[in-house]
């Protein structure tokens, strides 16, 4: 799944590039593909990790690679899941539900930020909460993947409250956040990656 999400990151690097330079510095495309990779990597060298020492991971590459604001943000989400990981060899959906909801609510509090502030929670609020609705992984991801998408395409209408874009003011309408989009990419890769390995979770 995180090799798969690398790859969507990798892909959409000039694209995430280019909507950051309309709000920001224009290189969070370059450092998310490049955290995402990192993360990829770096758990790609753990022997026999549990499913926390995977989020670990990626909580520190994502921190470490990516670097300033985003990076922090972006490794409370996976930090925070540690947590909910902890002594677990497998999981289910409530499992991974309550992983999503500790990112989010982290994401949150770290960021100050609420749905409707043109940032990443914008498209990852409402992806959680369609997960959390939807009866299985497979309507999960799907689910989580098409509301992301509708909350980064809804930060198009909307004045920044955080970071760089904030002192742009009416400016930034007409442009979707890059972290909320990223989001989108996120929960899109995710799921993607799940219907393909469907015959490999069902034994």
């Amino acid at each position: 799944m995180i090799e798969a999400i690398a790859r969507r990151m990798s892909t959409e690097r000039e694209a995430l590039n280019r909507l950051d330079a309309a709000l920001g510095d224009g290189d969070h495309g370059t450092n998310v593909a490049a955290g995402f990779s990192a993360a990829a990597a770096d758990i790609g060298g753990l022997e026999n990790p549990s499913a926390s020492d995977l989020w670990l991971a990626m909580a520190k590459a994502v921190m470490n690679r990516m670097g300033g604001a985003s990076g922090a943000i972006f490794g409370t989400f996976f930090l925070k899941g540690v947590a909910v990981l902890r002594g677990k060899d497998r999981l289910n959906k409530r499992d991974m539900e309550a992983v999503l909801e500790a990112g989010l609510q982290g994401v949150k509090a770290r960021g100050k930020a609420e749905v409707g502030d043109k940032t990443m929670v914008d498209a990852l609020a409402p992806a959680v909460t369609a997960f959390s609705r939807a009866g299985g992984f497979t309507e999960g991801w799907s689910s989580a993947a098409e509301a992301a998408r509708k909350g980064a395409a809804c930060t198009q209408d909307l004045i920044a409250r955080h970071g760089r874009a904030k002192y742009l003011g009416e400016r930034a309408i007409g442009h979707i956040d890059p972290g909320a989009c990223t989001i989108a990419f996120l929960f899109e890769a995710t799921d993607a990656w799940w219907r393909e390995a469907q015959p490999i979770h069902k034994r």
